[in-house]
């Protein structure tokens, strides 16, 4: 049996080695990011909101319960799919919903929201994304769940759905300890 000359056989191995890397990836879901705050405070900010765009709020007005942070905007397909839920959740009254309307335009958001209702008891704009850069959004909507020491301990990406807010979040809310997604 001759032998593969090693000019043909580390190529080889190399084109096995990136098969195997890319068959792993294929099988991972691309929501399950983890998130390198969780465990960590929430970052400070100093935004406005839609409401009053003009009387900044900081990271600590928000402290005392915890809440979800729900980033948004008026452009966003996938946020439409998870509305409706948060409108439910929210008439619900059993968390704290904290909107981020993210590089979005001020007029566009109110207008979002008057047409589809507002679920939150306070939307923060954030035209620059400054907050959503300091965050890790990559894309929206995401969710985060913020304890009430401002910490952030879970983070969804994606459109939210009624099995992941029974399954992960509303237990979550209960629980002090962090958990990654």
């Amino acid at each position: 049996m001759k032998k593969m000359p090693l000019r043909f056989g580390v190529p080889l191995l190399l084109f096995g080695a990136l098969v195997v890397f890319l068959a792993i990836g294929l099988q991972r879901d691309p929501r399950l990011v983890p998130s390198p705050l969780i465990g960590k405070p929430a970052p400070q900010f100093s935004l406005g909101t839609l409401s009053a765009p003009n009387k900044p709020m900081q990271r600590e007005d928000l402290l005392g319960q915890p809440y979800l942070l729900n980033v948004w905007a008026s452009w966003c397909a996938q946020c439409r799919e998870e509305h409706p839920l948060l409108v439910e959740l929210g008439k619900a009254g059993k968390v704290k919903l904290v909107g981020l309307n993210y590089h979005d335009e001020l007029e566009a958001g109110r207008e979002w929201l008057a047409q589809r209702g507002d679920p939150y008891g306070l939307t923060l704009f954030d035209p620059e994304g400054k907050l959503g850069l300091d965050l890790g959004v990559y894309g929206v909507p995401e969710t985060f769940v913020i304890d009430a020491k401002g910490v952030i301990r879970y983070k969804h990406i994606g459109p939210l759905s009624s099995e992941v807010l029974n399954r992960e979040i509303m237990p979550l809310l209960a629980s002090p300890e962090p958990r990654a997604q």
